[in-house]
């Protein structure tokens, strides 16, 4: 079924006004007709089995048919601190992260980036990642859309992730699997966890340094050195297995 986010606000009595872009998109992409069934979340955790009424000149006019129990979202803030990598590459991770159930995306610019973002650049880069994961968001039925913050340098990067509970930075030079286990196995749901990821080329040994400081742990990845692309996503899945099972 297809889902949309409403703001809270065009949530009124027994109505949900959706307003914007997704109005064309339910009429003249998905051709929605009055009568037709979907889902609404407010993004913050209530979703809603509504129907099409009516389309009104710029808004859709939707029934509230009954309250749904929302259990999609992981137990556990996973954050994605990700490096900028080449090309388009961030935004297939961006869309992958949120059907994994990451919390929020954190871009940075590494020492090793290659792709170098101007303050307009980047401005224009966040609201296109912010769009993907609101379409992913809905694809996936989550009931939050995560957010994907403004491009910082890794320094910053660092600072914003004091607030979480646990760091991983996966790095090629560490080998004991074991130690890796160790540590993912006593994350506790609850608990906040940060990932970071390098770009191409991965991380420099002062940037691993400087995440040890901050209470990283390096963690290994396995006999088989992963693409950016691929890296984050590998620890999100586990992390998602190991909560859904919880």
């Amino acid at each position: 079924m297809q889902q949309f986010f409403a703001d809270p606000s065009w949530i009124q009595g027994n109505n949900i006004y959706i307003e914007g872009a997704d109005v064309n998109h339910m009429k003249n992409v998905l051709r929605m007709k009055p009568g037709e069934d979907v889902r609404v979340s407010d993004g913050g955790g209530k979703t809603y089995l509504c129907c099409v009424s009516a389309y009104e000149e710029k808004r859709a006019v939707l029934d509230i048919l009954k309250a749904l129990d929302s259990d999609t979202e992981l137990p556990s803030r996973i954050v994605l601190f990700q490096g900028l990598p080449k090309g388009d590459k961030m935004e297939w991770i961006i869309q992958k992260a949120v059907e994994l159930g990451a919390y929020s995306v954190v871009p940075f610019a590494a020492k090793r980036s290659v792709v170098k973002l101007d303050e307009k650049k980047a401005v224009k880069k966040q609201l296109r990642w912010q769009m993907i994961a609101k379409g992913a968001a809905e694809q996936s039925g989550r009931s939050i859309i995560p957010e994907v913050k403004n491009v910082l340098t890794f320094a910053d990067a660092l600072d914003v992730s004091k607030e979480l509970d646990v760091l991983l930075i996966p790095y090629e030079l560490e080998e004991d699997m074991k130690e890796t286990a160790r540590i993912i196995d006593a994350i506790r749901p609850g608990q906040s966890v940060g990932i970071f990821i390098g770009p191409e080329g991965g991380f420099e040994e002062e940037e691993v340094e400087l995440a040890k400081s901050a209470g990283a742990y390096p963690v290994s990845l396995g006999k088989r050195i992963l693409r950016t692309e691929t890296a984050g996503l590998t620890v999100l899945s586990v992390l998602m297995y190991k909560f859904e099972i919880a």
